[in-house]
């Protein structure tokens, strides 16, 4: 019963969250020249960790 959690799906919504993280992160530092790309890396960071979020702690609780 232990190693149960690691069968079940949507371990993948974590690394999505993580991903997100990462692009909040990178995204400043790595378009300086072009900030209209650095914006849009935010603002994919904020919607790709919020869906990760959301599919892993809120889509359970709301059922």
């Amino acid at each position: 019963m232990a190693h149960s959690a690691h069968n079940r799906r949507g371990s993948g919504y974590f690394a999505l969250i993580i991903l997100g993280a990462l692009l909040l992160f990178v995204a400043p530092s790595t378009y300086p020249a072009a900030p209209e790309l650095g914006v849009a890396a935010l603002i994919g960071g904020l919607v790709v960790g919020g869906l990760g979020f959301y599919m892993r702690f809120v889509k359970n609780r709301l059922r």
